[in-house]
């Protein structure tokens, strides 16, 4: 479209006047008065509570006083600080709060500890030791009546029951047959105990009498494993955790059937790995804790009112307790290197009654008991922890630059037998504690200890912690001759793994028998589609025998796992599965520099030339058939004869009948 023209021959004229004018609002005096007295009126009524309370105007607040709001108390109210004009919460009593019996590691040994996690004044109590010495109790279980504790020990060098009881503090024998005996659970009338028993080469179930020399009466008698037994408040089952499907899940023991009617699963979670089942106080719920696919760990609760349904899930955590009134769920929640304990109400599950606190040990198993800190040996004294090994550092080093050297490690067969200077002491250690337990010197051959730069590792290791003389890898031929069991460990995205050794004289004295399903690494080559793509599969089956946790003893001694790479399902080297290393807290370049000068960890920077150089590409050629053209030729005779050119015939097609080589000519 074409505008016409101005007078003076351009359209500057004519946009100019076709430009909206800005409009202008005109206030009379009167009205900007209006304006201004209605502002006022509404920053005055805004304003008179608080010049009400500093000046004692009427229908002021008070001044300095608080505000009295009426709140439920927070999920996180142990941890808020009582300040103005935060309420003041309702005390938690102390039927509700409870107090826990953990059953924690503690260096070398594994002890029982008493925890209130709030009291009546809703304060948190520091750990209380309950039991010492050099052994493990485990797994504790208050009885019905609350004066007596059931728990596992190996302190006179056998797996047994032992009976604890609250008020004299006398402890008695329940068991005195051989082999490993863990996890008692109290009938509700409080005359018999269920527990798990290693017998056959396999865990079984048994019930027995609460007293020495009872029979014990077998009630799983199966190729799996079947541990954990928690019995229902109603007397009548007995829920506990089998691998007979596969995968470790709940099974339900019904007593008051028979046959194959008797033992029967409950509903599963996907494909979830369970464990720890613990019945609801009123025997309503069943409690258990699952490891998801996806690595997360979370809290179900199936409802015996309706069996059929499937299970809820109530929060995330491992070991679910429960208190007594059954409103309040304790759990532990598992990391690869800590143990947290939290907690939640049940009538609200979303929202966490008691914030994750991090314990300063591994908690194997908990109970809930109503008892108070005073009332469970007050007198006790933590021993002090005594060094598992002595540090001895080279006073003189023979690189230059202050830096750190690698000392050789004695009668170890490795491509480099040597470790950092800081951490060749704790190897030592670590090493003679493993032969000591295990019967045998499983760290007498390593796959790698300290790795050069010039050994160039798997791809994907360029940064491994083997370059910095701080880590070890394990020999894994004990794999191939089952004396060597790897179980895996998934934390959300991070898979993680727990090496076990086979117990050379297998009493049981020192090792105990496995619960979980190993991981199988051969499965992979198999030729099947899932377990090549997965990087093997579950066992089919829990491995006999009493084991040694290395993963846990290496732990002690300073020497921590690390987390498989990403593509560790199709590459075998990035599971890092039998990799430890002890880094005192110090990133891996920090690491490195203890041993290498700066500029020898420099990449070098390619330096781009003034004229670049072409790269050839293949280009795909089209050639022609070749024709067979004859060729003139030249005679010399005495004075040159040009030969005449001959001329191309053109040759007519070849008939069916014609051969692909011409006939000669006679």
């Amino acid at each position: 479209m074409i505008l016409p023209t101005d007078p003076h021959g351009d359209n500057d004229f004519r946009e100019q006047n076709e430009r909206p004018r800005p409009r202008r609002i005109t206030l009379s005096p009167i009205t900007f008065i209006l304006l201004l007295t209605v502002n006022l009126i509404i920053l005055m009524v805004l304003a008179w509570p608080i010049l009400g309370a500093r000046f004692g105007l009427p229908g002021g607040l008070p001044w300095g006083e608080e505000i009295a709001v009426e709140s439920t108390p927070s999920p996180s109210a142990v941890d808020i600080v009582q300040e103005t004009p935060v309420p003041t919460r309702t005390p938690v009593p102390p039927e509700e709060a409870g107090l826990l019996i953990l059953s924690m590691q503690e260096g070398l040994d594994t002890h029982l500890f008493a925890y209130h996690p709030v009291d009546s004044s809703g304060e948190t109590v520091p750990l209380s030791r309950l039991t010492d010495g050099p052994w493990h109790d485990i797994t504790p279980a208050l009885s019905p009546d609350g004066h007596r504790l059931a728990f596992a020990s190996n302190r006179d060098g056998d797996w047994q029951i032992y009976v604890w009881d609250l008020e004299n503090g006398g402890i008695t024998h329940l068991t005195d047959t051989p082999g490993y005996k863990a996890s008692p659970s109290w009938s509700p009338d409080g005359l018999w105990l269920a527990y798990e028993r290693y017998f056959d080469n396999n865990l079984e179930i048994y019930i027995q009498q609460a007293e020495l020399g009872a029979e014990p009466i077998r009630l799983t008698s199966d190729l799996a494993a079947d541990f954990s037994p928690a019995w229902s408040p109603g007397g009548r089952q007995i829920a506990f955790i089998s691998t007979s499907s596969g995968r470790e899940g709940v099974w339900l023991a019904d007593l008051d059937k028979s046959g194959e009617d008797r033992i029967v699963p409950l509903e599963h979670v996907g494909e979830a790995r369970a464990a720890n089942p613990a019945w609801s106080p009123d025997g309503r719920y069943l409690a258990w804790g699952a490891v998801m696919d996806d690595g997360w760990h979370k809290i179900y609760r199936w409802d015996s009112a309706t069996p059929e349904g499937a299970p809820r899930e109530l929060g995330v955590g491992d070991h679910p307790v429960w208190s007594r009134d059954g409103r309040i769920l304790y759990t532990t929640l598992e990391t690869p290197y800590q143990t947290y304990l939290t907690a939640f109400i049940l009538e609200q599950p979303d929202l966490v009654w008691l914030p994750p606190r991090a314990m300063p040990g591994v908690v194997e198993d908990l109970a809930w008991v109503n008892y108070s800190v005073n009332d469970l040996l007050p007198d006790v004294i933590s021993p002090s922890p005594t060094p598992l090994w002595n540090p001895n550092m080279n006073l003189e080093p023979e690189v230059p630059g202050g830096r750190w050297g690698l000392i050789d490690l004695q009668e170890v067969d490795a491509p480099y037998p040597q470790l950092h200077d800081r951490v060749d002491e704790a190897f030592n250690a670590l090493r003679a504690k493993l032969a000591e337990q295990a019967g045998w010197d499983a760290l007498s051959t390593l796959e790698n200890a300290y790795v050069p730069l010039t050994s160039p590792l798997s791809p994907g290791l360029q940064g491994d912690w083997l370059y910095t003389g701080r880590a070890f890898a394990a020999n894994t031929l004990p794999i191939n001759a089952g004396w060597m069991a790897v179980v895996r460990e998934d934390y959300g995205q991070e898979t993680y793994w727990r090496i076990y050794l086979r117990e050379r004289f297998q009493d049981g004295s020192k090792g105990r028998p496995l619960h979980a399903l190993p991981w199988d690494f051969s499965a992979r080559y198999r030729a099947e589609p899932l377990p090549y793509e997965q990087g093997g599969e579950l066992a089919q089956g829990v491995q006999p025998g009493y084991w040694i946790d290395m993963t846990q003893l290496a732990s002690a001694y300073g020497w921590e796992r690390l987390p498989a790479l990403l593509t560790w399902q199709s590459v075998l080297s990035a599971a890092r599965f039998n990799e430890f290393v002890r880094n005192d807290d110090l990133e891996w370049i920090t690491a490195m520099m203890e041993l290498y000068p700066p500029e020898i960890l420099l990449s070098p920077t390619p330096i781009p030339t003034a004229t670049p150089t072409p790269t050839p590409t293949n280009t795909p050629t089209i050639t022609s058939t070749p024709t067979i053209t004859q060729t003139p030729t030249i005679t010399l005779t005495g004075q040159p004869t040009a030969t005449p050119t001959l001329s191309p015939t053109i040759t007519a097609s070849p008939t069916p009948t014609d051969t692909l080589f011409p006939k000669p000519t006679p």
